[in-house]
């Protein structure tokens, strides 16, 4: 196979950058009066990395994204829109502006909080809808506190 013709592309996991992200935009939740659960499987199989409920039912998700190199590699956050009222980015203070897409919401955290840069938009779910992923939800939230 002529060298040419092989392409490898790699990508490099930031696992610490994941971690203080993810727990930066949950605390962030808490604080705006959510409840979040992280690593959350939705309907079409895809994996929120945070889902939160609010006080009024509302539900949102935040994809975190890690690097430059994450957000490129990873296409699948369009498919969170059916599952949630408003959708967020989350990144890293060092993340660079201009990269993301103008439309989702923005949350920029670190391991101990974090601060909503960009408002999202607010697509209301269908009532059918949200009273079966707030079920769900619920259940995840009982089914993991039994086994702590």
């Amino acid at each position: 196979m002529a060298a040419a013709a092989l392409h490898l592309e790699l990508v490099f996991s930031r696992p610490e950058t994941t971690l203080a992200v993810t727990r930066g935009a949950a605390r962030l939740l808490v604080d705006m009066g959510y409840a979040p659960l992280l690593e959350v499987c939705l309907p079409n199989g895809r994996r929120a990395d945070v889902m939160a409920l609010g006080p009024k039912g509302d539900i949102v998700i935040c994809e975190v994204k890690s690097g430059i190199d994450d957000y490129r590699v990873d296409r699948k956050w369009q498919e969170y829109g059916p599952f949630c009222d408003a959708f967020y980015f989350a990144v890293a203070p060092e993340f660079p502006d201009g990269v993301l897409p103008g439309e989702p919401g923005l949350i920029v955290a670190d391991g101990f909080g974090g601060a909503v840069v960009r408002d999202a938009p607010s697509t209301p779910l269908a009532p059918a809808r949200r009273k079966a992923l707030t079920l769900a939800f619920a259940r995840l939230g009982a089914l993991r506190a039994m086994r702590e």
